[in-house]
């Protein structure tokens, strides 16, 4: 997008209805750590939260955090390091991550690990885990293996600090003076609309700066269409509603540079047998893609590595124009119940829904599935076998030491992917400002979270958004907050 050439000035509407230093649209994990960040060096901070609730799609996600060199990855001897995960998140962004803003979330990732311990009180599991595309285990689980887990104890220090949170409280306008300097915002208390159409707008003034971090646009079927024209409103997504597009536009129509919108990340875990991410996302990303395997039905043979990146195993899974079957035995689920700790998560329940499936013999899930039966059955074998020697020669999956050969009981899902993030947004540098076509920075104005792009390039790597997230949005409120006040 073209930056303006000439800067009209924005008009103010009415008068200030509240002044704060330092205002942060949106309310998940960047937008409450740039709050208390910027609150702790003491700016005054208002956050605006559309939604009723705080938390945006950080609340309900599972909150791991991938961190190089921490003390649990120590206790367990894996060698690790800050460049070894940069290597790994390049090679999942498929060489359209920005190296530099790269390097600062592998170097500080354990930093923020450690600040989720030490300044919220955050426990974690006591075990690090290997997801698709990452070389060593390094992705920590919260005791209960959801953001809320994060989300509740940032709310509490976002109150303790004396931090202003408006719900219901909705972006419309980032408010300029002529030399192109964001002076406040417009906002829409409640979002009140009138029956003629019309919006009641007040405005708030900020002295120091603003720091979007308003989330994706994966629910925003508009504006993800085109993207890409194939994500069309029959495809599902894992996100919460209202997770749009409107502060990305309205920081697009001021001039603010965007990279990589068309890259939009499907999940390849979900099953179409439930909505959003369900208990059938917990359950093929701890059990299946870890212990398990998954097969193309019209073959009976696998296809990918059950650990690759999150694009690669969606793009095989679209590739067989099917719903792929995802196969786990009871040594898998017992492996995998850290992560489902929840007590929603009883998987009898989701047993009973029909979302997984339990059998005692291959034969019958060949049935049930119109599976070739022999194919098969060699295919299970001949994994049994590359489990056994810890070495796949079809896929190069590595094969975890907890991991077993498949044996009865048999848990089954069928899986197709849904729209799960959005890795394009507003390009930022490395002080979190967002730039304009330039590349320079557009004045007190600041981002963080998934509304921006560049970091995780065509495709998201496991467990990155929540050590981002909680960084870039430290980054952006301590800048915003060290702004020279305009006034």
């Amino acid at each position: 997008m073209q930056s303006n050439q000439i800067i009209k000035t924005e008009p103010m509407v009415g008068n200030w209805a509240a002044e704060a230093d330092v205002v942060v649209i949106g309310s998940g994990f960047a937008g409450l750590a740039a709050a208390i960040e910027a609150r702790k060096v003491g700016a005054s901070v208002i956050v605006c939260e559309k939604r009723s609730t705080c938390g945006g799609n950080s609340i309900i996600s599972n909150g791991v955090l991938a961190a190089v060199g921490s003390p649990m990855q120590e206790r367990e001897g894996i060698q690790d390091s800050p460049e070894l995960m940069c290597q790994d998140i390049l090679k999942a962004g498929r060489g359209r991550s920005d190296p530099a803003l790269v390097k600062i979330v592998a170097a500080n990732s354990t930093q923020i690990l450690q600040w989720t311990i030490n300044e919220l009180g955050i426990a974690y599991k006591d075990r690090v885990d290997q997801p698709g595309g990452h070389s060593v285990p390094r992705c920590h689980t919260p005791y209960n293996a959801s953001g809320t887990a994060i989300i509740k104890p940032l709310l509490a220090k976002a109150k303790e600090l004396g931090i202003e949170i408006k719900t219901k409280t909705k972006l419309t306008k980032l408010l300029r003076d002529s030399s192109g300097e964001i002076k406040g915002v417009a906002i829409c208390p409640n979002s009140p609309q009138k029956a003629n159409g019309s919006q009641t707008l007040k405005s708030i003034k900020v002295r120091k700066a603003v720091v979007l971090a308003t989330g994706g646009f994966a629910g925003d079927v508009q504006f993800r269409t085109i993207q890409d024209p194939r994500l069309t409103e029959e495809v599902e997504d894992t996100n919460r509603p209202e997770t749009t597009a409107e502060a990305l536009i309205e920081a697009m129509r001021i001039g603010g540079k965007t990279v990589d919108l068309s890259c939009i990340q499907l999940a390849p875990w979900t099953s179409p047998d439930e909505k959003s991410f369900g208990f059938g996302g917990l359950f093929a990303s701890y059990a299946v893609s870890p212990y398990g395997i998954l097969i193309d039905p019209t073959t009976g043979k696998r296809f990918v590595n059950e650990l690759a990146d999150r694009k690669t195993r969606a793009d095989a899974i679209l590739k067989i124009e099917q719903p792929c079957i995802g196969i786990a035995d009871t040594e898998g689920l017992k492996n995998s119940k850290h992560a489902m700790t929840n007590p929603n998560y009883d998987i009898n329940k989701y047993i009973q829904q029909g979302v997984i499936k339990r059998f005692s013999t291959l034969e019958n899930i060949a049935s049930t599935y119109n599976i070739p039966g022999e194919s098969l059955n060699e295919t299970l074998t001949k994994f049994n076998n590359y489990v056994t020697n810890k070495q796949d020669p079809d896929f190069q999956k590595t094969i975890l030491k907890a991991a077993r050969p498949l044996q009865p009981q048999y848990y089954v899902i069928r899986i197709w992917p849904k729209i799960h993030h959005t890795m394009g947004g507003l390009k930022i540098n490395t002080k979190a400002q967002v730039v304009n076509s330039n590349d320079q920075p557009i004045k007190r104005l600041y981002a963080a979270g998934e509304v921006t792009g560049g970091i995780h390039g065509a495709s998201r790597l496991s467990d990155c958004a929540t050590t981002e997230c909680l960084l870039f949005g430290r980054i952006a409120g301590c800048n915003a907050a060290a702004e020279e006040p305009w006034d």
